[in-house]
């Protein structure tokens, strides 16, 4: 028998210096400085700062996203970045960041989201110049024109009495936010806080989430750019697609792609479809997807009601061990979806291609998982107002990790989720020199990421800064 070997015998002291943890978190509070954010939430909360004295309460705004993006979990976090005032210089107390959260109103909040909007703007044009501007959104081994904003609602269940928390259809407790992503990136647009409660389906909601992640959308990027918009079943009411096409008549070039219900007539029509109207349906690269097949059935079912060249689209497919089937799916032994679209024939919508897209929204269940590890997967405080300051801190958190993935890294680490960014470059440790009066940070030389840790921030320096 081999011996087993034995790690190295270790002595443990806490008395090291020049030696930091969340290094590269670094990398996040400069990108906030070099797009803006900083600036922008500076302004927006300025009159929280009435003496000019103290923290100021933008800065404690940016350092609490960098905090959620590093993966901190509560305020008291904030000590990660506090204690180590050599990398990330003065961090506010935790009482004062709870200050500043409390001091944030309705007119501050909205005042943040219209900063979102600028900083985003200027990560766009950073993007143009350096890179190949915003990456395109995939379906189907093809590239979707323009942009794809995604909306959805999750719950968020609340382990302790919160103001407007109340009980979900799940059984569970807790808040019910609405989000909407935009799926070229994985930024976070717009998202509003809502009881456990309340309905996934309503359509004033959907209209206000989308109105919001509109208003972030830099103007040039917002007319003239192709727009679709993706939603479950749930953003199937007419007054919302009524919405979605009104919004044309503002320049907003839009389309839909939403869920809808298998109704009865959706039954019927489905049952007297013959074998030659069904055709095979693809994978998200192109091939094809075995076992599912997809008929249009535009003309066959009422559509009343809805916008003027709404199509109506199903797929069907042998069921995966344990999916949940209606009673109509059991009965013929397959499993059907349905959605609308209003994208016409003549604009590249064959019924395979329009399907696989829609399929794609189901990436915004990634985006709000890896949301929900990066803030908005619980909520600090008992009080309604404070939390949803805290969901738009976790939205630019999300920001923030998406333009280091699009302006500063490449490969793997371009697309990599928020917790093989922390392990692998956000919480590399380092340590901290000082000679010909500059401050050094040295990544360990044995760490795996460190040239792709100390490229990005090489990148960070050549952005092009916005003119003050």
């Amino acid at each position: 028998m081999h011996p087993i070997r034995s790690r190295p015998k270790l002595v443990v002291t806490a008395d090291g210096h020049g030696v930091v943890s969340h290094a590269g978190s670094r990398l996040l509070a400069d990108l906030a400085d070099a797009t803006s954010l900083t600036s922008v939430f500076t302004e927006a909360l300025r009159r929280l700062r009435p003496r000019g004295t103290g923290h100021d309460p933008g800065r404690v705004a940016v350092d609490l996203a960098v905090m959620l993006a590093d993966g901190g979990e509560a305020i008291r976090d904030l000590a990660v970045l506090r204690d180590q005032h050599q990398v990330f210089g003065s961090v506010a107390s935790t009482p004062t960041a709870w200050r500043v959260l409390a001091g944030i109103d309705t007119t501050a909040l909205s005042a943040l989201r219209a900063a979102r909007a600028l900083t985003r703007e200027v990560a766009w044009l950073q993007a143009a110049e350096t890179r190949d501007a915003i990456p395109a959104s995939h379906a189907g081994g093809r590239e979707l024109p323009g942009l794809v904003l995604d909306i959805d609602a999750t719950l968020v269940t609340c382990h302790s009495e919160k103001e407007e928390s109340a009980a979900t259809y799940k059984r569970g407790f807790g808040y019910h936010p609405m989000l909407c992503f935009l799926d070229n990136t994985g930024e976070a647009l717009a998202g509003i806080l809502q009881p456990g409660n309340a309905g996934a389906n309503t359509a004033a909601d959907h209209i206000t989430v989308l109105d919001q992640a509109l208003a972030q959308i830099p103007d040039a990027h917002r007319h003239g750019t192709p727009v679709l918009i993706r939603a479950d079943s749930a953003g199937s009411a007419k007054v919302f697609l009524a919405h979605l096409r009104a919004l044309r008549q503002r320049g907003i070039q839009t389309n839909f792609s939403v869920g809808h219900a298998v109704t009865e007539q959706v039954r019927k029509v489905i049952r007297v479809l013959p074998d030659q109207v069904w055709h095979p349906a693809l994978e998200q690269d192109g091939t094809l997807r075995s076992g599912a097949e997809v008929a249009e059935l535009s003309g066959l079912v009422d559509l009343t009601g809805h916008p003027d060249g709404t199509r109506i689209i199903v797929r069907r497919e042998r069921p995966h061990p344990g999916a949940q089937l209606s009673l109509f799916d059991q009965d013929e032994g397959m499993r059907h979806q349905v959605f609308l679209t209003d994208t016409p024939v003549a604009g590249g919508g064959s019924i395979q291609y329009l399907e696989v897209r829609h399929r794609a929204h189901a990436r915004v269940e990634d985006h709000i998982r890896c949301g929900k590890i990066t803030g908005f997967g619980r909520f600090p405080s008992r009080h309604f107002a404070i939390n949803q300051v805290w969901l738009e801190l976790s939205l630019t958190a999300i920001d923030l990790l998406a333009w280091a993935r699009t302006l500063l890294l490449d490969g793997e680490l371009a697309t990599a989720e928020p917790k093989k960014l922390r392990y692998r470059l956000l919480h590399a440790a380092a340590r901290i020199t000082r000679g010909a009066r500059r401050l050094r940070l040295r990544i360990a030389a044995t760490w795996p990421w460190r040239h792709e840790l100390t490229a990005a921030f090489s990148r960070l320096v050549a952005l092009p800064r916005p003119a003050t």
